[in-house]
């Protein structure tokens, strides 16, 4: 074997090796390690069969939150703005007893069960988040139980 040989043999593998240890630091550092649920008393569960979040190494994610009343338990009212309204209420109770605050949040995912609703979403997201508003999508669902007319989930960073 020529020196040359010896050279480029060892280059093969010491690039092998860069990669492949650049590849396990990338999966350290993108996909979850760890993860724990996450409940607080201080907002009404929809439902004792999934959590109100999960929390992983750097994010929290919501499960889907509608406004309901911290007292009785039900619809905070029929009215599509008290609802929207209680919905981001409940968030912020939520994210700041996990750690995290409205600040953090990335992204939202509004449900909600009338299509031309946006002109209140608006004005309740500017209330919420008066500057750097996060990424968010609104689809139209069909009706859900109790009168529920929204239901806003998100991913925030903790």
């Amino acid at each position: 074997m020529h020196i040359d040989e010896i050279i480029l043999s060892a280059l093969r593998q010491v690039t092998s090796y860069t990669l492949l240890s650049k590849a396990s630091v990338f999966k350290k550092n993108i996909f979850m390690t760890q993860r724990r649920n996450f409940n607080t008393d201080k907002v009404v569960r929809m439902n004792a069969s999934f959590p109100q979040a999960v929390i992983t190494d750097n994010y929290i994610f919501l499960s889907g939150t509608p406004g309901l009343d911290l007292v009785s338990g039900k619809v905070i009212s029929d009215d599509f703005e008290e609802q929207t309204r209680q919905c981001f209420a409940n968030i912020k109770t939520i994210l700041e007893e996990a750690g995290s605050s409205m600040e953090k949040i990335v992204k939202t995912t509004i449900f909600m069960v009338a299509g031309n609703d946006f002109s209140v979403i608006n004005k309740i997201y500017s209330e919420f988040f008066p500057e750097n508003a996060p990424a968010r999508s609104a689809p139209q669902v069909m009706p859900f139980p109790a009168g529920i007319l929204i239901s806003v989930e998100c991913i925030a960073l903790l």
